[in-house]
């Protein structure tokens, strides 16, 4: 059941919009702005209506807010409201309202406009993950990688947790491919992907293709020794694949890693830390490929054999 978020405070008029959508939808009540943004970053909404005037924040304000937000600005909103003059309803429109009612509304028609705006909805959010899922590999791509990095960075600098963040390439690929053809490195290049999402599976987990045979991983609430052992378990995963590899540094296909865990700063960069951890790969490569090379947050490294 889809669910909507109504903001209302005369209670008479969220009273009989529950009782025009509480059959077809999952509803929740606010009597205020703050108390409606609360409850918007505890659960996920397909459609949010609002009145205008609200005590305290009015109701354009918490539309500026919501469309600040990279979680909330996609999510329609609905104005509602007894202002019947065409300069309220023309700033909610610009604002990024979706829809704009003036009370009190027709039930069959209010009915066909909710129905409506969460059938969009839905079918932006489908056209859109299938736009950031790589298309060789199933994972994520890059730019589902930019999108959640910023989330993830913003997160975990606002409740002072570790983020690591670590760079995968498979070891002398090129001379793969040219020795067995594009279409089996693209198996190699998919069954890497396959071993290593195997095991970040958890809701503070990311892994993505990044480009070519390189990775990149995101993990929340690990330590940097936690990390760093994670990422060598995945890194023997996949040489434990046994893909033959005619020169490489083992018989089979391997990767290097290099990552680094840091407790973000509020206002730091987190393109930084993904050039500190590409420069870790790098390391990890010229240590003699096959293993991890990881930073702790005090940029101490730690090295694999």
């Amino acid at each position: 059941m889809e669910k909507i978020l109504i903001v209302e405070d005369d209670r008479l008029h969220a009273a009989r919009l529950k009782t025009i959508l509480g059959d077809e939808y999952e509803l929740t009540l606010a009597e205020t702005a703050e108390e409606g943004l609360y409850y918007i970053g505890t659960d996920d909404f397909s459609l949010i209506m609002s009145d205008i005037i609200l005590p305290g924040m009015d109701g354009f304000t918490m539309l500026e807010k919501l469309q600040e937000e990279f979680m909330t600005q996609s999510v329609p909103v609905i104005l509602f409201t007894s202002l019947a003059d065409v300069e309220n309803e023309q700033r909610g429109l610009m604002l990024g309202a979706v829809d704009y009612i003036r009370k009190p509304c027709h039930p069959e028609i209010l009915k066909a406009r909710v129905k409506t705006h969460i059938k969009l909805y839905n079918y932006r959010k489908q056209v859109e993950h299938q736009s950031r899922i790589d298309q060789l590999t199933g994972v994520a791509n890059r730019r589902q990688h930019d999108y959640y990095s910023v989330v993830k960075w913003s997160e975990a600098a606002r409740l002072q947790i570790p983020f690591s963040v670590c760079m995968f390439d498979i070891d002398r690929f090129k001379i793969y491919n040219d020795t067995f053809g594009h279409p089996e490195g693209d198996k190699v290049i998919t069954a890497v992907a396959k071993a290593a999402s195997r095991y970040l599976q958890r809701s503070t987990d990311f892994f993505g293709r990044y480009g070519g045979e390189e990775f990149v991983a995101l993990m929340l609430g690990d330590d940097a020794n936690s990390a760093f052992e994670h990422q060598k378990r995945i890194r023997q995963a996949i040489e434990d694949l046994h893909i033959p590899h005619p020169d490489s540094v083992s018989p089979w296909v391997t990767v290097s890693i290099g990552g680094i865990t840091v407790i973000p700063e509020p206002g730091s960069s987190y393109n930084f830390y993904l050039k500190i951890a590409d420069t870790m790969l790098y390391d990890a490569k010229n240590a003699g490929r096959n293993r991890v090379i990881w930073a702790d947050e005090k940029m101490k490294p730690m090295f694999e054999k």
